[in-house]
């Protein structure tokens, strides 16, 4: 059975290889936002510590902000994990 990501000969293209790979601005901030929310919620979990509420107010202006940022970081992860998938023959 042939790889779904072959070309005509079996061979996987090197541009798509490499366009797997590559990660843009956005794709970094987003991975960042989502790690900062990852360590965030494992703090707030391990041991009720939230800090970005600590750093800028608990329900602050900022801490709000820095919270849909995260959420949006999340989004934008579900939109390219739904577009690197293989297309459905």
């Amino acid at each position: 059975m042939a790889n779904i990501q072959a070309g005509t000969d079996g061979i996987v293209s090197t541009e798509r290889t490499r366009e797997a790979r590559h990660m843009n601005a956005l794709d970094w901030i987003a991975m960042v936002l989502l790690i900062i929310g990852g360590l965030n919620w494992a703090l707030v979990g391990l041991f009720d510590i939230d800090i970005v509420a600590r750093i800028l107010g608990v329900m602050s202006t900022a801490s709000r902000g820095v919270y849909v940022l995260v959420g949006l970081a999340a989004i934008y992860s579900i939109y390219l994990c739904v577009k690197k998938l293989p297309a459905v023959p």
